[in-house]
């Protein structure tokens, strides 16, 4: 009886050693491109801007060996144009664009090489930043509510590291910025932005 007990106590340490080894969680880095497509609409409003710049911080994890769940945050900056009959000359905001999301991530795995799929949603947070780049001071921070799906690829480097590449998109209604009288931003438009990434992901 006292071996059955101490054999039963070892497969049990034996069983949490061995799960406390193993890399259920990720946090990852990357760098970010923001794509917005040019939009034309229904209200005499075009709609289009630079390419942006800026950073996603993403934590992930695992709730079985393919399936994840993940957080995001993150931060670009850029310029949106828009232009109508009623101001010819156009009005430019630079903004400020802040990523709050989550999704449900898929893996795939070939030795180092471990692609992936994710769907989810999210809020995107408009703010402008007002310097001579932004031609109106009437504009306000706006929230949008999104969708975001994507896939890409991450190469295991080591046990602790992978480096991840990754398209993602983001689907919102165009902002508007709280003017949508005099000047008129509203397009009634939801566009796809483009929204690559890559970076370093520690597990552990």
């Amino acid at each position: 009886m006292k071996k059955f007990a101490l054999l039963a106590l070892l497969l049990t340490v034996g069983t949490v050693a061995g799960r406390a080894q193993e890399s259920r969680q990720d946090f990852s880095i990357s760098g970010s491109g923001m794509i917005e497509p040019h939009v034309f609409s229904s209200t005499d409003v075009s709609v289009g801007a630079k390419a942006g710049l800026g950073a996603l911080f993403s934590y992930r994890f695992m709730l079985t060996p393919r399936g994840a769940v993940e957080a995001n945050y993150a931060y670009s900056q850029n310029n949106i144009n828009y232009h109508a009959n009623s101001y010819p000359n156009g009005i430019k905001i630079n903004d400020r664009t802040q990523e709050v999301s989550a999704a449900y991530v898929y893996n795939f795995n070939f030795h180092n090489f471990n692609p992936f799929v994710e769907v989810g949603g999210g809020g995107l947070l408009w703010g402008q930043i007002r310097n001579l780049a932004t031609t109106t001071i009437d504009a306000k921070g706006q929230t949008t509510i999104v969708g975001l799906y994507g896939g890409g690829i991450a190469y295991e480097i080591s046990p602790s590291f992978d480096i991840r590449a990754e398209y993602r998109g983001i689907v919102s209604k165009v902002p508007d910025f709280g003017l949508s009288s005099t000047p008129n931003l509203n397009t009634n438009k939801y566009y796809n932005i483009y929204n690559p990434v890559i970076g370093v992901a520690y597990h552990f």
